[in-house]
């Protein structure tokens, strides 16, 4: 829909992203997904629990059963033109397996970007949250998929969040290397195209009203459609 700068870039790394996504007790999470053994396919047992918000968009939640092997081709046609993805489902396939059910339903179409950030070590676009906000989902939240070792060159798609576990429908596109915590769950990549495209946002820039990092584009970008294969 979230690796070393200075000290005082390290901070507005580990800020950068807060805030963003659903909050949530935590609960159960994905990464205790279990690996499911009595199908062709190999897969794992993914939870997707209420998170007491309010859905941006009604929607229902992912199927529980996601594939854990192989990737998924999306695109994400935007007011600038298409970003092409590749969706790991090895790396998160709890993540993929929402982020494919949404888009599917339509979630994610004539939705906003709110916010860019095109700075040394933090250059991302946000998207994801229908109301624009940066506060908005789809009235479930499901754990972190994580190892500890994440990195967000430019060209990674990770999810964003309010803390530990609270991922939701909000993501973001890495066009510049960027400098976080590894904290936000990488799960895919951009291609050459798309980060071209998304150069092409930062160009028009923003108007750096958040405090952590960016702030609204310049000039408004939208989601058309997201397309799956």
């Amino acid at each position: 829909m979230l690796k070393r700068l200075a000290a005082v870039a390290a901070c507005l790394s580990v800020l950068a992203l807060a805030g963003c996504g659903n909050e949530s007790d935590g609960g159960d999470t994905a990464s205790d997904a279990t690996e499911t053994t009595d199908s062709p396919a190999a897969t794992v047992t993914c939870e997707y629990p209420e998170d007491g918000q309010e859905a941006a968009r009604e929607v229902d939640p992912p199927p529980a059963d996601a594939e854990s092997e192989g990737t998924v081709t999306a695109t994400m046609t935007i007011s600038f033109g298409d970003i092409g993805l590749t969706l790991d489902r090895a790396d998160a396939p709890c993540t993929v397996n929402s982020f494919v059910s949404l888009a599917e339903q339509g979630f994610y179409d004539d939705t906003p970007c709110p916010r860019i950030g095109d700075q040394d070590g933090f250059g991302i676009l946000q998207c994801g949250d229908p109301t624009g906000t940066s506060s908005g989902g789809p009235g479930y939240s499901f754990g972190d998929e994580l190892t500890g070792d994440e990195t967000y060159p430019a060209g990674t798609l990770a999810m964003a969040n309010a803390g530990a576990d609270t991922n939701g429908s909000q993501f973001f596109l890495v066009f510049r290397d960027s400098q976080f915590p590894p904290s936000y769950t990488t799960f895919g990549t951009i291609d050459e195209a798309g980060l071209k495209v998304i150069d092409a946002i930062a160009a028009e820039g923003n108007d750096n009203s958040n405090p952590a990092g960016g702030g609204a584009p310049n000039k408004p970008v939208t989601i058309e459609k997201v397309t799956i294969g």
